[in-house]
């Protein structure tokens, strides 16, 4: 019987996915999977995107866990490709592979004094209390008033992170240093700015509640963003995920933070709707001083218009969380506007002709741009396997397709990869660091101890 050599590139939800429906897929051909991932630990933006105090996302982590744990799947863990191994490699010793390196930088926003001091992207911000061995271990955080511009759940996800009390992410896996800066933050106001109204929020109704159960965090709302127009009113009636939202927010109007006064906590996080980022003001050392916003109202079809009404606010500090953007790979196309691989259903498309490139497939958001939740990604790669399973008559031919020469080639370039037993020593070795102070885990944050644990160095 035939076997397919596949790898894939990127140990992310997308990735372990796509291996797993693979190998559950009725076929007539064996199959051979490695995984290669650049970071030696697996699990992509559900161990190093997603806010320490998601309690949902250990769900998501032991699903993967338990397909990695079958055991019919290699991974070799730091390995970068374009570097340690490349798309000529991958030619000589399999007959395809998927790219599942997802969109982990942000997407820009273009208006004047966006790259002042004190100006960040979110997903820097994400990947520093995440712990992400690859961005600086310091961060500061200064003033009292700091801004968020975007109504997605990272932008959520951030403005909790900011506005929390440090004590209350304890018994979740935060690591020490991070615990250390949110400690000494000075941040009382935190500002969630969004160009659109509360019935037409990208964020999902889990995020938003969970912004009312911090301690001694009272949630701001402004009664003069709900004066809804006929289409909001039409969305909260037709969608039940925006009916929720719309009755969470309703609530939080009744209480005595609404409309930022009466409250009672020490701290504030408030939700500006309608806000159209317009300019970062800075002082004359190029520091962020204000966020000028203009007030937008209803298209009446889902989108804004701008009032021409130009109101400003205060900060310190202002973090961007308007998308995340992928990243062009060695050898393969790149489309530069989308931040995606250029594709059909997942099939890799030329660059220069739009024809399909044999043996190259692309799953997750580097496939169809950074939108959708877990239950996408994995639809997203049944696509793509789909079209794997049926493209065998262009698979290519390998020259040496042996499960030997992989080791073999790393280890003749000195790459200190990492295998899934090394994971389990990693894994094991952060859930002990945790449990003497009843925490889920400490991570391990440099790249080389990472390593050194992974190899039982």
């Amino acid at each position: 019987m035939t076997t397919l050599r596949l790898a894939i590139v990127g140990a992310g939800p997308a990735g372990i996915y796509a291996a797993d429906i693979l190998l559950r897929t009725e076929r007539n051909f064996d199959v051979s999977i490695d995984l290669f991932e650049k970071l030696p630990a697996p699990y992509g933006l559900v161990r190093y995107g997603v806010a320490p105090d998601h309690p949902r996302i250990k769900g998501v982590v032991n699903a993967l866990r338990d397909v990695l744990d079958r055991g019919d799947i290699r991974i070799f863990g730091n390995v970068t490709y374009g570097e340690d191994i490349t798309l000529d490699d991958l030619k000589k010793h399999y007959n395809a592979v998927i790219f599942s390196t997802g969109a982990i930088r942000d997407a820009a926003l273009d208006i004047p004094g966006i790259d002042a001091k004190g100006s960040f992207g979110a997903a820097d911000f994400v990947s520093w209390y995440d712990g992400h061995p690859d961005v600086p271990r310091t961060w500061t955080i200064e003033g009292e008033h700091v801004g968020m511009i975007g109504n997605g759940n990272v932008a959520l996800d951030a403005a909790r992170i900011l506005a929390k009390h440090a004590d209350d992410l304890l018994p979740t896996e935060i690591p020490q240093n991070v615990y250390d800066v949110l400690k000494a933050s000075p941040v009382t106001d935190v500002h969630v700015f969004g160009r659109r109204g509360p019935a037409q929020v990208k964020f999902t109704p889990l995020e938003l509640r969970e912004l009312g159960d911090m301690n001694d965090v009272d949630v701001v709302v402004y009664d003069e963003d709900f004066d809804y127009d006929e289409a909001s009113r039409e969305a909260i009636a037709t969608n039940k995920q925006v009916k929720v939202i719309d009755r969470v927010l309703q609530k939080w109007r009744e209480r005595p933070s609404a409309n930022g006064t009466g409250g009672e906590a020490s701290r504030r996080l408030h939700l500006h709707f309608w806000a159209k980022p317009v300019e970062v003001k800075t002082d004359d050392d190029g520091n962020v001083t204000a966020l000028v916003y203009e007030r937008t109202t209803s298209d009446g079809a889902g989108g804004v218009v701008g009032t021409g009404e130009v109101r400003e606010q205060k900060l310190s500090q202002l973090y961007r969380a308007v998308g995340y953007f992928g990243s062009a790979l060695p050898g393969l196309p790149f489309d530069e506007r989308h931040g995606v691989i250029p594709n059909h259903e997942g099939q890799v498309l030329a660059e220069d002709s739009n024809d399909i490139v044999p043996g190259v497939y692309a799953t997750g958001w580097i496939k169809r741009g950074p939108v959708g939740l877990i239950g996408h990604t994995k639809s997203d790669a049944m696509e793509t396997v789909t079209h794997l399973v049926n493209d065998q008559s262009s698979w290519w031919q390998p020259e040496d397709p042996s499960a030997e020469a992989i080791p073999a080639l790393l280890e003749s370039r000195g790459v200190e990869w990492t295998d899934l037993d090394g994971w389990h020593r990693l894994d094991e070795h952060e859930v002990a660091l945790g449990e003497p102070q009843g925490r889920a885990r400490v991570k391990v944050v440099p790249r080389d101890e990472m390593v050194k644990i992974s190899r039982g160095e």
